[in-house]
């Protein structure tokens, strides 16, 4: 069973099933291999899930990550499963890290708008369940854009409307909900987290994801101070105090906007995707298990693919072997779930190169264990 997530920037995960298995079949021509893609509720969920639901793929033309651009608007695709009564949307299709150049991320005026956009497009065409991927964000707005995509206005003091954007709310005075969708209490709602950050401090949103997505040290600081100022607004509206939430700093604080029109469910995205594509029916009649993402880490304990597929296999007493583009910090507290992990990259060498050679780097890699697994069964039968 071939169960990686995505490797960033270089592999889809479906990519990275075909690569394992070109290298393996070197040396294991005869076996059978079961590709089974995945991800935890970023970049490709949605995909991960129509490969093992039925439905259709929708594209929409919403506000990408940065409103202000030249090409504001991003073609971004989602999902009707369950006969048109469940959306499946990721906030990074709309609203994400990739759809921007290096040199235009900034999480101080980045949106979450074009997300509520295709909510918006998904509550009129009547669907009774949302599931939505928090995963691969550029933004940091607590989720402020969606609310203003489906009818919310964010005040100042003086009753004017905020700008969009993360840095803005530290001007929030009132938030006016009468105009918001009228079907936003009528679904059920469900967000797949990879991370269990809280909203704010050393381990929320700002700090820990804030400097990828753009931001400096002054401004870490300063969208943190906006997210606290965010959540108290918040909690003068729903009486729930969520700064301290598990999971509610994903996507640069989504969950916290989100729990203020919907009654929001956040649970791990790795297990509900492989609940929803009855995983462990596979796992169940697996010799091995082979996962893997671009990097792994201690941050892979805390909810991300290799960690969700190796626990399960575990539960069936089914030996896991993780590779990687890189293993990074920590890597050693791995080996209570996945037996053996590797790394692809040859040699120090820029991230271009590296990039450019996931594909050829995965195969080689993966052949090199093959032909370990093989050499250590000849010594067996010695």
């Amino acid at each position: 069973m071939i169960a990686p997530d995505s490797f960033k920037e270089s592999l889809t995960a479906k990519q990275v099933c075909d690569c394992i298995e070109l290298g393996f079949a070197q040396v294991f021509p005869n076996a059978e291999y079961v590709h089974f893609p995945l991800a935890d509720g970023g970049e490709g969920t949605v995909d991960v899930l129509m490969q093992g639901l039925t439905g259709e793929m929708r594209i929409s033309s919403v506000t990408g990550p940065l409103e202000t651009s030249v090409d504001s608007k991003v073609s971004a695709q989602w999902a009707l499963v369950d006969n048109g009564n469940t959306a499946l949307i990721e906030v990074a299709a709309a609203s994400g890290l990739d759809l921007l150049d290096v040199c235009e991320r900034d999480p101080a005026v980045t949106t979450t708008y074009g997300t509520g956009e295709i909510i918006r497009e998904a509550l009129d065409m009547g669907v009774s369940k949302i599931m939505l991927g928090l995963g691969g964000s550029a933004t940091n707005d607590g989720g402020a854009g969606i609310v203003q995509a489906l009818g919310g206005r964010f005040l100042d003091r003086d009753g004017n409307e905020l700008l969009k954007g993360g840095a803005a709310l530290a001007s929030l005075e009132h938030i006016e909900l009468s105009d918001i969708h009228p079907r936003c209490k009528q679904v059920e709602f469900i967000v797949a987290c990879d991370v269990d950050n809280p909203l704010v401090g050393a381990n929320g949103a700002s700090a820990v994801f804030g400097p990828q997505k753009g931001a400096s040290k002054g401004l870490v600081e300063k969208l943190d101070g906006c997210l606290s100022h965010f959540a108290k607004v918040v909690s003068s509206i729903t009486f729930v105090e969520r700064s301290e939430s598990s999971g509610v700093g994903a996507a640069g604080g989504t969950p916290l906007g989100l729990s203020l029109i919907f009654d929001v469910q956040i649970k791990p995205g790795i297990e509900m995707i492989l609940d929803a594509l009855d995983a462990d029916k596979v796992i169940e009649q697996a010799d091995l298990v082979i996962t893997g993402e671009g990097q792994m880490d201690n941050q892979t304990l805390q909810g991300k693919t290799p960690f969700g597929i190796a626990k399960r296999a575990k539960a069936s007493s089914i030996p896991v072997i993780g590779i990687a583009g890189s293993l990074g910090a920590e890597v050693e507290e791995l080996y209570n779930t996945i037996d053996s992990t590797f790394a692809t990259v040859r040699s120090p060498q820029s991230l271009e190169k590296v990039l450019n050679e996931a594909n050829s780097n995965v195969i080689r890699t993966a052949r090199n264990i093959a032909a370990t697994l093989k050499l250590g069964a000849t010594f067996n039968t010695k």
